[in-house]
């Protein structure tokens, strides 16, 4: 006599397997990771480049952070924008209130030859986005210690904002699409 439930088992047995493996569609395992000697994969935005701290400090990249998500609120009292000054602070936020903010995406930070450090930085709404520069200082100082030994002590400002007019998603990835050769998901088809 043939055992009936057997079949039926396995078919459960293996139905709970598939579900637990993650859903990867046509994508090779290669391309999610990468490869031995092979450097890691950031992120990328098409209009401002590689995002993440970039080769900034890793005090300023989260200083440039609080002051995009103040921004990003609207409110010219967010305690992000206390070290702004309210003539720069409303003119930001004026430009930004017409595009209606959802998200923003920091690039990856560079340090300037005058001592500051820059951000790309771009604000999206739901029709248009915003990309700016974002200028920081830092006020650190020479501080001598009790042993003789000099050591800086500051903390990041705001030192500028350099926004550009707002542009609709669609004339952003048009402009974007001019410099670079393929979008990332044609290597797939």
């Amino acid at each position: 006599m043939r055992n009936v439930n057997a079949p039926i088992c396995l078919f459960f047995v293996v139905s709970v397997v598939a579900a637990a493996q993650p859903a990867r569609g046509s994508i090779p395992a290669e391309l999610l990771r990468p490869g031995r000697g092979e450097s890691a994969r950031y992120p990328i935005d098409i209009v401002i480049g590689e995002l993440g701290q970039g080769k900034a400090p890793a005090d300023a990249y989260s200083f440039a952070n609080s002051i995009s998500q103040g921004f990003l609120s609207g409110t010219p009292g967010h305690p992000s924008l206390s070290s702004v000054s309210p003539d720069a602070r409303d003119k930001c936020l004026k430009a930004l209130s017409g595009i209606s903010p959802r998200n923003y995406r920091i690039g990856g930070g560079r340090e300037e030859p005058d001592g500051a450090v820059s951000f790309m930085v771009r604000f999206i709404g739901r029709d248009y986005g915003i990309t700016g520069e974002l200028y920081i200082r830092n006020t650190a100082r020479r501080v001598e210690g009790n042993a003789g030994e000099n050591t800086q002590s500051g903390s990041w400002v705001f030192d500028e904002f350099l926004l550009d007019e707002a542009k609709s998603r669609e004339t952003e990835l048009e402009e974007a699409s001019k410099y670079i050769n393929y979008l990332p998901y044609e290597r797939f088809f």
